[in-house]
């Protein structure tokens, strides 16, 4: 199988979102979405999701779950308030490799879902954590129908970020109700 076509695709992965400002002087909250919770401040300049803006940290100190930034060029509160909910973003490239048998999310959106025996499943459309372990939100072939499975060994047993591909073992009541649905008039 062909990899995914790379046209279009974002190479970026959102590292942090900034919550409430802090105090008077320009000072945000940041919620990490990095393994390191500290480890976004490393990978320089972050940028908004919109790509209008590049944000570099001037301080950062730990704020219980979070931290409280101050970037550079954001000097009073309300500037930090027009900044609030903002995901940031940086580069895939300037991540660290992942390791085996982990995968950043932004390298399995887009993946094409092929069933253990070969045959088209569908796209990964996203991937969603409710708390419990990472979700799989996969678009079916057949149906066009989205569907959520837990993203595990045993329910997707290889990945193939090169080839573009995902492995994918479906419960059984999933594939009854996709050949269901495909037998409809």
């Amino acid at each position: 199988m062909a990899a995914r076509p790379e046209r279009g695709r974002d190479h970026r992965v959102c590292v942090a979102q900034i919550g409430a400002a802090h105090g008077l002087k320009g000072d945000v909250r940041l919620r990490s979405f990095t393994e390191d919770p500290q480890a976004f401040a490393q990978y320089g300049p972050l940028e908004t999701e919109d790509r209008t803006r590049r944000l570099d940290i001037e301080s950062m100190r730990p704020a219980g779950d979070a931290f409280v930034i101050r970037f550079r060029g954001v000097t009073d509160r309300n500037a930090a308030e027009a900044l609030r909910d903002v995901k940031l973003y940086v580069e895939r490239d300037k991540l660290p490799a992942a390791e085996e048998d982990e995968f950043y999310h932004a390298d399995l959106v887009g993946l094409v879902a092929v069933t253990t025996s070969g045959d088209l499943f569908g796209d990964v459309i996203g991937i969603h954590n409710f708390g419990a372990g990472d979700i799989i939100e996969l678009k079916m072939a057949g149906s066009g129908e989205t569907v959520m499975l837990s993203f595990d060994q045993k329910t997707f047993p290889a990945v193939d970020i090169p080839g573009g591909r995902i492995v994918v073992d479906p419960p059984a009541e999933i594939i009854a109700k996709d050949d269901d649905e495909s037998e409809a008039p």
